[in-house]
């Protein structure tokens, strides 16, 4: 009997958990001092459930930011009798709201986050000014095909594009996720996707490259598809927020 081995790949696009609770707070158009917590919660494990069935590396901050989720909304659900309200009526400190701290981790985050794009901007500025006089390269001069640089769309659309594809297949859990590099060859399925987006003049809807219901083939297109972004031979589009999703050729 051959041996199987598994293939295994690890995303460095995400930047933590606080990241990801950024991207959701966001994404469901939340007020960042009136989060609920239910429903927060709710999305942040569907994410981490849908990297654990891609069998990502998560890293352990965000198993840790799903117990603290957790532990909030149990915090918070818990039903508080009239003795107690009696008590907290007469006492001198008020009740620490258990979301209080990580509102104010959320802000200070979006305040580096929002810092570190002005600074890039600033570097690409800068980039642009040469203090040595211009060079005449014209028997150098290449016909370069001009590179796109409109991606809109994150690792976290991909995802969220992913469970709603899962959700649409209506497939039930397999009895293993793991994928057999034997039996669909990663390399094997990133070519296929390039000979397809070829075919269809070079552009195609994400949706369509899952013609096949099988738990196996959907994640493996799924990881070609990062690996093919990752290497810079697609490219991904949105027209709007929650619209489909297009890849092309680059």
């Amino acid at each position: 009997m051959h041996e199987i081995k598994h293939y295994n790949v690890k995303i460095d696009a995400f930047e933590g958990p606080l990241d990801l609770l950024l991207h959701l707070i966001n994404r469901l158009e939340i007020d960042i001092y009136d989060i609920p917590v239910a429903e927060i919660t709710e999305q942040y494990l569907l994410y981490i459930h849908t990297m654990q069935e891609l069998q990502l590396d998560i890293a352990s901050e965000y198993l840790v930011m799903a117990a603290t989720l957790l532990a909030i909304k149990s915090k918070m659900l818990l039903p508080k009798h009239e003795e107690e309200l009696l008590e907290n009526e007469y006492s001198i400190e008020e009740e620490e709201n258990p979301m209080e701290e990580l509102v104010e981790r959320l802000i200070e985050y979006r305040k580096y986050k929002e810092a570190a794009v002005e600074l890039k901007e600033l570097e690409q500025e800068r980039g642009l000014i040469f203090t040595k006089p211009p060079s005449d390269l014209t028997d150098f001069a290449k016909e370069i095909k001009p590179e796109k640089t409109d991606i809109n769309v994150t690792l976290y659309d991909m995802l969220g594009a992913f469970q709603k594809l899962l959700r649409r297949q209506k497939l039930q859990k397999p009895l293993t996720t793991k994928i057999a590099r034997q039996e669909i060859p990663i390399e094997k399925r990133m070519d296929e996707i390039l000979n397809d987006l070829k075919e269809f003049k070079g552009r195609k809807s994400f949706n369509d490259l899952f013609p096949i219901p099988d738990r196996e083939q959907i994640v493996v297109t799924f990881l070609a598809v990062l690996e093919l972004i990752k290497r810079k031979e697609i490219h991904i589009e949105q027209d709007r927020n929650f619209s489909e999703i297009f890849l092309s050729i680059i």
